[in-house]
């Protein structure tokens, strides 16, 4: 991937983080260097997500410690639908909320959830639409590959 490309991936994604509903500090965007970034879309209507959340709380308490960020951005128009599906699942990875979609057109979500793997440079590795409890294991996979590179 060109070096233009990846800056274009990072710089789209501290500028959604920037911009959310929870404001992102310094320290949040600093945080990112150098780690392996999972990058979530979600809504509180889709099936799958249901399935994803709990799977991705495993991922961050499992490999937070080696370098992996979550981070779930919520594409719901109403932000009292997120809540309520986030009082439920109580996830303890970053939430951001894109009501207008901003960020997910730059990213070309077609489909819900839509999770991108970006590695430790800022290039998006594997872009994902839907999620199968079945293949949860090789989405740990993809996970521990990019965090074993430097």
């Amino acid at each position: 991937m060109s070096r233009i490309r990846r800056f274009g991936i990072m710089f789209a994604f501290a500028c959604a983080l920037g911009g959310a509903s929870r404001a992102a500090d310094t320290e949040d965007l600093d945080g990112l260097r150098g780690r392996v970034v999972y990058l979530d879309f979600w809504a509180s209507w889709c099936e799958p997500c249901r399935h994803s959340f709990p799977w991705m709380q495993r991922m961050q308490q499992g490999y937070e410690g080696r370098g992996l960020t979550i981070i779930a951005v919520n594409l719901d128009r109403e932000r009292a639908d997120a809540e309520a599906f986030l009082r439920k699942f109580k996830p303890d990875f970053r939430i951001r909320f894109d009501p207008e979609g901003k960020l997910a057109e730059r990213f070309q979500v077609r489909g819900m959830p839509t999770s991108i793997l970006i590695d430790r440079h800022g290039v998006a590795r594997f872009t994902r639409v839907g999620f199968r409890p079945a293949d949860e294991p090789e989405y740990a996979r993809r996970i521990e590959d990019l965090l074993a590179e430097q």
